[in-house]
C-alpha cells in the first residue's frame, strides 16, 4: 500500500536535520522547471543562491529566536 503525502511528510520531519536538508534538495531539484512559472523560477533560483551562500561559508546563519528578537528590537518592540 502506497504511502500518503502526510505519512511521507511524518517521515521525512522524523529524519535529523541534515537528512531533511537532503531530502529537501532533493525534492527541489527534482521540479520540473518548464512546469514553473517565471516567479517561481526566480524564487527557486533565489532559494538556491541562498542555500549555497551558507553552505560555503559565504554567509552565517543565526539562529531563530536571535532573528526575531532582532526584528522586535528594529521595530521598537
Amino acid at each position: 500500500m502506497a504511502m500518503t503525502v502526510e505519512q511521507i511528510a511524518e517521515e521525512a520531519l522524523a529524519l535529523p536535520s541534515e537528512s531533511r536538508a537532503l531530502l529537501a534538495d532533493k525534492l527541489v531539484e527534482s521540479l520540473d522547471a518548464a512546469a514553473l512559472s517565471r516567479i517561481d523560477q526566480v524564487w527557486l533560483a533565489e532559494a538556491k543562491r541562498r542555500r549555497d551562500d551558507v553552505r560555503s561559508g559565504k554567509v552565517q546563519t543565526i539562529p531563530g529566536p536571535r532573528a526575531i528578537a532582532k526584528v522586535r528590537g528594529s521595530l521598537g518592540g
